[in-house]
């Protein structure tokens, strides 16, 4: 029992030997803390008198009973308030770290527009938008809606009646004339059939183009003045080198059919009205100045004009000017108001200048009152289509002179 004793007290004196050693190793492991920062006052601040600030002593804390099998936590350091975040309430600054700064975004540096304002004083977004027109649910024909009774433009009616009558009469006077409008049978029934033939034939022609081609107004009414004009020229023209009615019947019916489908296929079913007023006043006028030209030259001479000389030219004189301001018109392009307006003056001074000069010259069996007539009613046409008002450059009036401004441009004819 004395060896035992003795070997027992020996290990206990080793252990309390070897315990203290093993703790401090444990503590040893962990870093030491930081350093507190320091703080730097600027050159001109001035720091204040010391306060006198009540310390606590630190208390260890005590490690734990099994320190040798867990770590011990990090002790905390408390670092002391500087005087002037005492007085203030402030918290002393971070401080300055090396980290690179990220770049701002240059977005952000940019000045955008506000959207500008519309006339109900809202912005653009905030702008009510309407809803779009609903699309249209029929056949389109040339890039618009079919509409009237023959599903094409709102002339396919007038188009179809005009041809169809158009055709009716040819067949009729060809016929006619040939028979000598005879009253028998055979010629009755020569007539009958050409009428039927040629209104049926007028009406399928016209009802398949209309169906196919956009058939606007001016060119259902603008084909009817220029049938006329141009089958007074063809049969004018062919009356220069025979005198067989039955000819000159078929060269009548050819111009009018001829004109008809160059006004609708040359024209276009769009046919503008300025351009079909155009050619309509040019056949109109080329009757009138022929009728002054023959009258001039009729009572100029002891024997006159004949009668045969007098229609030919009166036929073929429209068609020529038709024609020429059909070919005027791809290169001008005058407003209605102007050829109208051009119309009026001159139709209006050639008449009151015929008029005065007749009755002042006592009669019109003398060439002078168609001359002055014929040379008025010229200016009074270039007059008002060259140097009428409008024609006048009103926008380069200084602002504020309260100058009128026009908001139709002349266009001049020529």
């Amino acid at each position: 029992m004395s060896h035992l004793r003795t070997w027992s007290c020996l290990t206990v004196a080793i252990a309390a030997l070897l315990l203290p050693g093993v703790t401090w190793a444990q503590q040893s492991q962990y870093p030491p803390p930081p350093p507190a920062p320091s703080f730097q006052p600027s050159p001109g601040f001035q720091q204040p008198p010391a306060q006198p600030t009540p310390t606590e002593p630190q208390q260890a804390m005590p490690p734990p009973a099994d320190s040798w099998t867990q770590p011990q936590p990090a002790p905390t350091t408390t670092i002391p308030a500087s005087p002037d975040s005492q007085g203030t309430g402030a918290v002393s600054p971070a401080p300055p770290s090396d980290a690179p700064l990220t770049p701002p975004n240059p977005d952000s540096l940019r000045t955008r527009p506000n959207p500008p304002l519309t006339e109900s004083g809202l912005s653009p977004q905030a702008t009510p938008t309407l809803p779009p027109p609903p699309a249209a649910s029929g056949v389109l024909l040339d890039g618009r809606p079919r509409q009237g009774p023959f599903l094409s433009g709102p002339g396919s009616l007038t188009f179809v009646l005009q041809h169809s009558l158009l055709g009716a009469m040819g067949g009729f006077f060809t016929q006619g004339f040939a028979q000598d409008f005879k009253i028998d049978r055979d010629s009755r029934e020569a007539m009958l059939a050409g009428t039927l033939i040629g209104a049926g034939l007028g009406f399928g022609a016209s009802a398949w183009w209309q169906f196919n081609h956009w058939v606007d107004r001016p060119l259902g009414y603008f084909s009817i003045a220029n049938a006329a004009v141009g089958g007074m020229f063809l049969g004018g023209f062919m009356d220069l080198f025979t005198n067989d009615r039955y000819a000159l019947s078929w060269s009548a019916f050819a111009g009018a059919e001829l004109a008809s489908w160059l006004t609708a296929v040359i024209g276009g079913g769009q046919l503008p009205l300025n351009q079909g007023l155009l050619i309509s006043s040019g056949a109109a006028w080329g009757l009138v100045y022929s009728t002054l030209l023959l009258a001039i030259i009729h009572f100029s001479e002891n024997q006159g004009i004949r009668g045969k000389t007098w229609a030919d030219t009166l036929l073929i004189a429209p068609g020529i000017g038709a024609g020429a301001l059909a070919i005027a018109s791809t290169r001008y392009n005058p407003s209605s108001g102007q050829i109208l307006r051009a119309d009026i003056f001159g139709a209006g001074v050639g008449a009151f200048v015929l008029l005065v000069s007749g009755v002042a010259l006592g009669g019109f069996n003398q060439p002078t009152p168609y001359v002055l007539s014929f040379l008025g009613s010229a200016g009074a046409i270039a007059t008002v289509s060259l140097l009428w008002d409008e024609s006048v450059d009103r926008t380069a009036s200084p602002p504020g002179s309260g100058g009128y401004k026009s908001k139709r441009p002349y266009k001049g004819l020529w």
